[in-house]
């Protein structure tokens, strides 16, 4: 196992760098007392063609006929009661009969998963942008993204011109270069671009210090995701990874810390994110 620093912190947007959409997603299955992980179970399900995922490809626009594809991919009667099946072998309480499939609303959780997965993570921002003031490392970012149209609350004329995304050296996004997570792909790719960073900027002090006229190896490069898959590609591909765990992502600020020898922390106290349960009768 490489215990040596690395050259690159290759970061997640979503649930690690800012909120996760999981939390979103989480909470409304709670409100509407459905078992937590059908959204995520019949998103990941649908791939590779689902709606969801040709979006993030960046095939699709976000419009009429993605929100009303994206909610057929919600209600698919075989799968759901393929799930809830699994979830009553887990949960001995749930009903014995299959309920109908939820009646979910795929174009506002879409919208709440996109403005709550907004707002920066209080525990990894303010570490990224005093790994940016080190200056140590190169910061890169890989993230399954959506391209939002003009007029959307979202919409940004220049996609990297972001408080958040200025801190990164490289940023690789799904919907910008036609491949997503987990495909291997994709970090071939994340790959191809930090190494040609580093030999570009091979002549700045931190490159000098660094090594970086050699370019990147992929065990010099630190992955962070909250999604188990995408670690388990990042693997495959070589890199070391770190998981971020829902609403503690300060526990993968511990991890960098440990890794690259710098204190990252800021001030925002160590109590996890929790789920909104009032009102609901779900089961975890």
């Amino acid at each position: 196992m490489a215990t040596h620093q690395p050259k690159v912190l290759l970061f997640d947007i979503g649930g690690v760098c800012v909120i996760s959409p999981f939390q979103s997603i989480l909470d409304y299955e709670l409100i509407l007392n459905i078992p937590p992980g059908w959204i995520n179970h019949s998103i990941s399900r649908t791939a590779p063609d689902g709606f969801w995922h040709k979006l993030e490809r960046g095939e699709i626009p976000l419009d009429d006929a993605f929100y009303e594809g994206f909610n057929k991919d919600l209600h698919d009667p075989v799968r759901w009661e393929a799930f809830y099946k699994a979830q009553q072998l887990k949960n001995p309480d749930l009903p014995k009969e299959v309920p109908p499939v939820p009646n979910l609303d795929g174009r506002w959780l879409f919208n709440d998963m996109m403005t709550a997965s907004n707002a920066p993570d209080p525990w990894m921002y303010p570490a990224l942008k005093n790994l940016r003031a080190s200056g140590k490392f190169i910061l890169a970012a890989l993230s399954n993204t959506v391209i939002f149209p003009r007029g959307h609350a979202l919409y940004r004329e220049d996609f990297l011109n972001d408080p958040l995304r200025r801190l990164f050296d490289v940023f690789v996004s799904s919907a910008h270069v036609g491949l997503r997570k987990p495909d291997p792909k994709i970090y071939e790719h994340a790959l191809s671009e930090v190494s040609e960073f580093a030999k570009s900027h091979a002549d700045e002090e931190r490159g000098r210090t660094m090594n970086w006229h050699k370019g990147v190896k992929p065990d010099e490069i630190v992955f962070l995701d909250d999604i188990g898959e995408n670690l388990k590609a990042a693997k495959k591909s070589g890199f070391r990874t770190i998981k971020v765990p829902l609403g503690k992502s300060f526990e993968a600020v511990d991890e960098l810390e440990a890794i690259t020898s710098l204190k990252l922390a800021g001030d925002h106290p160590r109590i996890p994110i929790k789920p909104k349960l009032e009102g609901s009768k779900a089961k975890l």
